[in-house]
């Protein structure tokens, strides 16, 4: 049996998520329905994180365990002929060591949310792209941002259908710039409660449009209540673009 470590990039549109659902199409039951077609084999597939319906990924890791003979970029190569049409892409893959773990090994994540913020409708961007025809004031978005960064209780930025055990997270960055028509919000952190980064993103967003103080996202954090959230921002900005394991190169 060896140990594949795959790279995949996917436009989530078209998905009800990454994980395996039973009320729809999955990143992670396509690329485990192509293994099947390759290796006549049941893997399973294991990943860095557990996007939800419409969120995108440019480098998302993951793994799989084949018995079959197969050199990584015949692997890979015959993962995406299978995968066709879906739009779903295997860029990199490799032979890893049986301990290393997509999910459990990864020290890192990294997310980008991308805000369209112009009047005139998306044509390109559609469903890659949130669109905020108000201005947004990108500068005092950083400066509140700034509130969250560190090891806080994130209760008010959690989904009441998070699973995770404890509400406590320590933010890395939470970083917030403009680039022409565009503001983009990257942040990284160890490991995410569900909804976190769209729940940030929101608020920040309320604070740009100057609905909300600067001190309001500060007062929200120590709130620690699910109710004292201002907007969820949606799926569609959110990109997975990065995981970071021991040993490799960030």
């Amino acid at each position: 049996m060896t140990r594949f470590a795959l790279t995949l990039e996917f436009d989530g549109t078209e998905f009800m998520g990454l994980q395996r659902q039973a009320h729809g199409p999955s990143v992670q039951q396509t690329v485990e329905d192509a293994a099947r077609g390759v290796t006549g084999e049941d893997a399973v597939m294991h990943a860095a994180g557990r996007t939800d319906a419409g969120v995108h990924a440019v480098a998302m890791r993951a793994h799989m365990d084949i018995a079959k003979a197969i050199e990584p970029f015949r692997l890979m190569e015959a993962l995406n002929a299978h995968m066709r049409p879906a739009r779903v892409a295997v860029t990199h893959c490799e032979v890893v060591p049986d301990d290393w773990h997509a999910r459990f090994s990864c020290i890192g994540r990294s997310y980008v949310y991308r805000i369209a913020n112009r009047r005139a409708p998306l044509t390109l961007e559609r469903n890659h792209a949130w669109q905020v025809a108000q201005p947004l004031d990108a500068e005092a978005m950083h400066r509140a941002a700034q509130a969250l960064v560190g090891r806080h209780d994130f209760t008010t930025f959690r989904s009441v259908h998070c699973q995770s055990a404890s509400p406590l997270k320590t933010l890395d960055r939470l970083d917030v710039t403009r680039i022409g028509d565009h503001v983009q919000v990257e942040t990284s952190a160890r490991s995410f409660l569900h909804h976190q980064v769209r729940s940030m993103v929101g608020c920040l967003v309320l604070v740009g449009m100057g609905r909300w103080r600067e001190q309001q996202v500060a007062e929200a954090l120590e709130a620690k209540d699910r109710g004292a959230l201002g907007l969820n921002a949606p799926a569609e900005g959110l990109y997975f673009v990065h995981a970071t394991y021991p040993g490799e190169n960030t």
